[in-house]
């Protein structure tokens, strides 16, 4: 099990220790995410003039909205991925049907040409058998 890892990260110009099983450079980039939200609306003129508790919650709704997002995002590709995956076993299927297919007509093209090489002697002999048949 990973050790917990403390780590002291500004929000919103204030200090916060955070403490967890991840890396303190993940902890730091969760924190930077927070920073940038805030920078972001604090740009908006009707934000800042929303009481704290206002800001908060308008904050906390547009990081739950960017989750909700990335989460349905990550189904979607998760479910292209089951559907290519599914082809590609479909094609590996087809390119094995075709390789069994290719191996038995090259059984049956060489059987054939067995079949042909010793019909031609066969007939050879036969033509000899008839010229000396003849004299």
């Amino acid at each position: 099990m990973a050790s917990k890892t403390d780590t002291e990260v500004i929000i919103g110009g204030k200090v916060y220790t955070l403490s967890g099983y991840e890396s303190e450079e993940y902890l730091q980039k969760v924190a930077s995410y927070i920073n940038n939200k805030i920078a972001e609306y604090n740009k908006i003129d009707g934000f800042k003039r929303q009481p704290i508790d206002t800001q908060n919650v308008l904050l906390q709704l547009n990081i739950a909205d960017d989750y909700f997002k990335g989460k349905k995002q990550i189904e979607m590709m998760e479910e292209q991925l089951a559907e290519k995956e599914k082809e590609l076993y479909d094609i590996k299927h087809e390119l094995i049907t075709t390789q069994i297919k290719l191996e038995t007509a090259e059984k049956n093209g060489k059987s054939l040409q067995t079949k042909l090489d010793e019909s031609s002697k066969r007939i050879i002999q036969l033509e000899t058998q008839m010229k000396s048949g003849r004299k």
